[in-house]
């Protein structure tokens, strides 16, 4: 199969419920895309978040942007409460600068945080 990607509305509106829901107000919706892969190598890997690189926000006179990939192979045959905590650990990565980098997994983006998150998101 060759590799394709394609837009996620379905991700999207998870993703944007998200964001509401935990008051992830550094995030703003309309500079973030939502996008399900076809057709990826990568192993043990159900979503990545990427950045527009602050050299090119200059270069192009931009501010930060990011997407969200979902690899449909592994993602789609999740459960909804698993889809909704893949997209939480993917916001996690993005940083209160919304600036173009990333949050690492060291004491950050963790299991815990993760699931204390998606509690909240439940019970709100």
């Amino acid at each position: 199969m060759r590799f394709r990607y394609e837009r996620a509305p379905d991700v999207a509106e998870l993703f944007s419920t998200i964001i509401e829901k935990l008051g992830f107000t550094h995030i703003p919706k309309n500079r973030v895309y939502c996008y399900r892969s076809y057709g990826s190598k990568a192993r043990n890997v159900i979503a990545r978040v990427h950045s527009l690189p602050r050299i090119w926000q200059q270069a192009l006179s931009e501010p930060a942007y990011y997407a969200v990939e979902v690899l449909a192979e592994q993602y789609d045959p999740l459960p909804k409460e698993e889809k909704e905590k893949t997209l939480i650990h993917e916001l996690l990565h993005i940083p209160n600068a919304f600036g173009g980098g990333f949050r690492h997994h060291k004491n950050w983006v963790t299991k815990r945080r993760v699931d204390e998150l998606h509690r909240a998101l439940r019970e709100g």
